[in-house]
C-alpha cells in the first residue's frame, strides 16, 4: 500500500526492508512500480520521455530500480540505465546528455533498511514539495499516461525502450577539467561501503593524490559503519587511518556519494558549514559580492565570514532541493548545508556533488602550501553542538514545531523559514525543525562559550519537555 507520508519535502523515502520493530515495509517492488508510473507520467507531461535512472548499493535497490523502470516504461518513458553510481553522476548525466529527467533509487545517509527515490527534471533541477504531492495524486487517481500504439501490449508491460550508459568517463573528464592540484597530496578516503567506492581511487589518483582506501567495496548492509560522514562516530576509522599514515586529509562519503565529510591532518572532524566557509572564501576571491546560500542550521561564524570577505549570505530551508532551487532563483554560484551537501554553479551545473566538493577542497589545500587545519587559523572558535536528532512521530512533529516556534517568537528574535531559529543574542542561537527524511526533530545550538551554550540548551530543553512525544535522551545524556 502506497502512503502519502513517504512523499516528503524533497524526495520519496521510507522503509524498504522490515526492521526489527515489525514495522511493515513502505517501499516494495509493487509500490515502487506505481511510483515509476506516476513519476514517468509527470516527466512526460512536463519535460519529456527520455529519463536516466541510477541506484545506490542498498540491498533492496536492484529490485526497486527494476520496479521503477518497469513502471516508467509502461507509461512510455525511454529509460537509460546508469547503474550503481553516486547520485551526482546521475545528475551529471541528466545535464551533460540533456535527458528530460532522472531518478536515483536511494535513501542517501539513512539507515540500511530505508530506500527512496530522488527525482530531477531537465538540468537536474529538483522535483520536490508540491510537485511530489502532484505525483502522489496521479498515482492515487491512476492518472497515468497511456502510450498511443496500435499494438500496445497488456497494461503494465514495457512500452518505452531500455538502454545502458557508462557515465563515469565523461564525468571524470569534466571534474579534471575544472580541478587541478598544484602539489601532490596523501589522502585517505572512506566510502562507507557506499556508491562512491568503485570510483574514488581512479578519480583522486588522476588528480595526483596518493590514495589510501577504506571500505570501497559497495555493500548495502553497511557492515563497517553507517554511511553518514556528518556524524563523528562514523569517522573513527578514517581519523585513525589519517593519523597512522600521516595523511594530509581524510575524506568521507555518504551512501549515495552526494555528501562529504572532512578530517584534517591532526584527526579533527569539521562540520560542513566550516567547509562551506573555506569554499566561500575561495569563490569570493574571484567573484566579490556573490551570494552564498546555506541552510538554517549553519554557524553564525559562516554568515559573518561571508560578509567579511565581501559576499552576501542567504539563508534558506534545509534540503538539497531547496538550496539548489534558491541558488537558481537568485543566480548564486555556491551553496551548502550542514549535512555535507555542497552545490557548485561556477563552471558547473548547480547541483550538489561530493566528488566536486572534495576536489575543490583539495585544490584549495594544495594551493595554500600549508596544512588543512591552518586554513582555519583566523576562524573564530565557538561552542556548538552537532546536529541533534530527537525522535518524534511523523504525524505529530510538524504541529509540535509550529507550537514551539510560536512560543519562542513571542519572546525572542526568530527566523521561521524552516522550523524556528532563535537568536538568543547576536552570537548565541538554537534551531529546531522537522526532519524531512525521517521521524525526527533536528536541533542545533551555538554560543561563544560553553557556559552560554549550556544556558541556551537549558532554555530549549525546558520548552521541548512540554511535548512528551519528543525523545529527549540527548539532553539527558548531557546532564
Amino acid at each position: 500500500m502506497l502512503t502519502r507520508n513517504i512523499f516528503r519535502a524533497y524526495d520519496i523515502r521510507g522503509i524498504a526492508h522490515k526492521p526489527k520493530s515489525d514495522q511493515e515495509p513502505e517501499l516494495t517492488p509493487e509500490s515502487v512500480e506505481l511510483i515509476g508510473k506516476g513519476a514517468g507520467t509527470y516527466f512526460i507531461r512536463n519535460f519529456g520521455k527520455n529519463i536516466a535512472v541510477a541506484h545506490d548499493p542498498r540491498l533492496s535497490n536492484p529490485e526497486l530500480s527494476d520496479a521503477f523502470i518497469r513502471g516508467a516504461r509502461s507509461v512510455g518513458c525511454d529509460i537509460t540505465l546508469i547503474g550503481m553510481v553516486p547520485t551526482p553522476m546521475l545528475y551529471f548525466a541528466v545535464c551533460r546528455f540533456e535527458f528530460d529527467g532522472g531518478a536515483a533509487i536511494t535513501a542517501s545517509h539513512n539507515p540500511k533498511q530505508y530506500s527512496g527515490v530522488k527525482l530531477v527534471g531537465r538540468n537536474a533541477h529538483s522535483i520536490c514539495g508540491d510537485k511530489l504531492q502532484d505525483i502522489f495524486t496521479m498515482i492515487e487517481n491512476e492518472d497515468f499516461e497511456k502510450p498511443d500504439a496500435p499494438d500496445a501490449p497488456a497494461s503494465g508491460d514495457p512500452q518505452g525502450t531500455l538502454t545502458e550508459l557508462n557515465i563515469f568517463p565523461a564525468y571524470m573528464e569534466k571534474l579534471l577539467a575544472e580541478i587541478t592540484l598544484s602539489r601532490p597530496l596523501k589522502i585517505v578516503v572512506d566510502s562507507g561501503n557506499g556508491a562512491a567506492g568503485p570510483y574514488v581511487k581512479m578519480y583522486f589518483e588522476s588528480l595526483g593524490c596518493e590514495v589510501i582506501e577504506l571500505y570501497s567495496e559497495p555493500d548495502g548492509a553497511f557492515p563497517n559503519h553507517s554511511a553518514n560522514p556528518e556524524e563523528i562516530e562514523n569517522m573513527q576509522d578514517l581519523i585513525a587511518s589519517v593519523r597512522e599514515h600521516k595523511a594530509d586529509i581524510g575524506i568521507g562519503f555518504d551512501g549515495d556519494g552526494d555528501r562529504v565529510g572532512i578530517i584534517d591532518e591532526k584527526g579533527n572532524h569539521y562540520s560542513a558549514d566550516l567547509l562551506l566557509l573555506i569554499l566561500a572564501r575561495d569563490l569570493l576571491s574571484r567573484q566579490p559580492g556573490a551570494q552564498i546560500v546555506f541552510d538554517v542550521k549553519v554557524s553564525q561564524v559562516l554568515m559573518d565570514d561571508i560578509r567579511k570577505h565581501g559576499g552576501i549570505p542567504v539563508m534558506e530551508k534545509t534540503g538539497h532541493s531547496f538550496i539548489e532551487s534558491k541558488m537558481l532563483e537568485i543566480g548564486a554560484p555556491l551553496g551548502g548545508e550542514i549535512s555535507g551537501h555542497m552545490f557548485f554553479a561556477e563552471n558547473y551545473y548547480g547541483f550538489d556533488d561530493a566528488f566536486f566538493a572534495a576536489g575543490k577542497l583539495l585544490q584549495i589545500l594544495a594551493a595554500s602550501g600549508g596544512t588543512f587545519s591552518e586554513l582555519f587559523a583566523d576562524v573564530p572558535k565557538t561552542s556548538c553542538t552537532p546536529e541533534i536528532k530527537a525522535p518524534c512521530p511523523d504525524d505529530k512533529k510538524f504541529a509540535i514545531v509550529e507550537q514551539i516556534a510560536a512560543n519562542f517568537t513571542s519572546k525572542y528574535d526568530c527566523i521561521t523559514i524552516d522550523g524556528v531559529r532563535i537568536n538568543f543574542d547576536d552570537k548565541s542561537w538554537g534551531a529546531v525543525r522537522c526532519s524531512n527524511t525521517s521521524p525526527n526533530l533536528t536541533i542545533r545550538f551555538e554560543a561563544p562559550n560553553n557556559e552560554r551554550l549550556s544556558e541556551i540548551v537549558d532554555i530549549m530543553h525546558t520548552e521541548l519537555k512540554k511535548y512528551p512525544e519528543i525523545d529527549l535522551s540527548w539532553f539527558s545524556s548531557q546532564d
